[in-house]
């Protein structure tokens, strides 16, 4: 028997995988996944990215409706709700990362949700699941053909590229497409895929997560179709291997095999405590503990005393930004979100308001800070540490380092917390009824007879929108 090529035997695992195959381990880890990014999905309706693409997005009409988190008046093309729900997960950087670096599931489940509502088949909450977490895989598996992709990106959003091939292999799944079919979606989606990180620190960035949900749904749609890609994308140097520098791809195994196993079973996600930037947690935490020395060590100790602020960060041009002037940019300053936790004791979502980005006392803060990159602190999300270093005028210095914040994959968040979590981004959107619906049917996915029940939740909105996060952090 011939050995399969890399994408034949993708698509051919892509088909294959059965829920049956889903461990306890990989169904607790999807469903936080899960949850946390409806909620940050919620919260990010409000921002003004996702405002600008619902209204661009209301300009097409097809037979076909899908919900819009948090709007229980509109529906959009299933593709355009992938669009738009995609963009409002990444909207804050509020969403989860994995290692190698991505933001896996913002792009899959905007994809999945808009698709279920529109299938005769009704889907159940444990096809969902199974789709879900073929989605995800496939992005773990792309990301370890190369060295490069373990580190924190210098060229390509990451989503842009694997993003679109997840949702791609989710929607196929759900569609329940041949292993021929599933290959050439994934060829398909390639050609949608890759953003420059030029881009990073702007209001375009959530667009990268968004469109990749969009762009592989519809590769999906048209692989159902018959069109057809190059049936050895993911084998070529020329085909996915253009985005990176060391690409060497393997073949998926066989599911029938018993070699296979879950990527999620060993690599968990980290799940951000604040609207920002992954890099930013191991910062904070830092700030924090080192203003809390020096508060111990001098009672009467005032911010005004402060002379100099050193952090010491692993080496990466797209999160060094000095004096930002928007939200994005803040999103993705370490002198920002520095400056903020030593003013402010905590970063909070309303810490990148413009009132709060364009304070006096911050801006003085911040012509105080001197960023610096020891050769040992690699640009790795598994690796990486911050130190944050306080001298005063006075002469007294207090140093704090951050090797592993709370929510990293090593460190994660309680069970506890990532419902809190949720509970407070989606309440600033969604009635009581609507957030503990969503968190009833998410923790009870796999017995759910039809997942579309959730859009009837995530349109639930509040008739008053309480704005609770901006005193609140877990």
């Amino acid at each position: 028997m011939l050995r399969k090529g890399v994408t034949e035997s993708f698509g051919a695992a892509i088909h294959a995988l059965g829920a049956s195959q889903l461990t306890d381990g990989v169904i607790n880890r999807s469903k936080r996944m899960m949850l946390d990014t409806l909620g940050v999905g919620l919260l990010g309706t409000r921002t003004a990215v996702f405002n600008k693409v619902l209204k661009y997005s209301q300009m097409f009409t097809s037979e076909h409706r899908s919900s819009i988190w948090g709007r229980s008046d509109r529906t959009l093309p299933p593709c355009y709700a992938a669009l738009v729900n995609g963009i409002a997960v990444h909207s804050m950087d509020f969403d989860d990362t994995w290692h190698p670096a991505t933001h896996p599931s913002g792009a899959v489940l905007p994809a999945l949700l808009a698709l279920a509502e529109t299938l005769p088949s009704r889907p159940s909450g444990l096809d969902l699941l199974l789709a879900f977490n073929v989605g995800i895989e496939v992005q773990g598996r792309l990301m370890r053909f190369s060295r490069e992709a373990y580190n924190i990106p210098e060229r390509f959003h990451p989503p842009s590229i694997v993003g679109v091939m997840g949702s791609a292999a989710a929607s196929a799944k759900l569609l329940g497409l041949s292993p021929s079919q599933c290959s050439h979606a994934l060829a398909i989606a390639a050609s949608s895929a890759g953003a420059p990180l030029a881009n990073a620190a702007t209001q375009t960035k959530p667009f990268h997560i968004g469109n990749a949900a969009r762009r592989g749904l519809e590769a999906a749609r048209l692989a159902q179709m018959g069109l057809e890609g190059n049936p050895s994308m993911l084998d070529m140097d020329v085909g996915l291997g253009v985005y990176y520098k060391d690409y060497s791809p393997s073949t998926m195994p066989d599911c029938a095999s018993g070699a296979f196993r879950w990527i999620l079973e060993d690599q968990d996600v980290a799940f951000k405590r604040i609207p920002a930037h992954l890099a930013m947690h191991w910062l904070v935490d830092a700030a924090q503990a080192a203003l809390g020395k020096l508060q111990e060590a001098a009672w009467n100790f005032d911010l005004s005393q402060i002379q100099r602020v050193t952090l010491r960060v692993p080496p990466s041009k797209y999160i060094n930004c000095p004096f930002p002037t928007t939200e994005h940019q803040a999103r993705h300053s370490f002198q920002f979100n520095a400056c903020s936790a030593l003013l402010d004791g905590k970063v909070t979502v309303a810490s990148f308001d413009p009132a709060q980005i364009n304070r006096p006392a911050l801006k003085e803060l911040l012509s105080k800070v001197e960023v610096k990159t020891p050769g040992d602190n690699h640009p790795s999300f598994d690796k990486m540490y911050c130190e944050v270093q306080i001298e005063t005028a006075q002469g007294e210095s207090c140093t704090a380092r951050c090797n592993t914040f709370y929510g990293h994959w090593r460190k994660p968040l309680s069970q506890e917390d990532l419902v809190e979590k949720f509970i407070v981004n989606a309440s600033s959107v969604l009635c009581t009824e609507g957030v503990e619906g969503v968190i009833d049917v998410i923790g009870n996915i796999e017995k759910v007879p039809e997942c579309s029940v959730l859009g009837s939740y995530l349109r639930m909105t509040s008739n008053t929108l309480e704005q609770v996060y901006s005193t609140r952090m877990i």
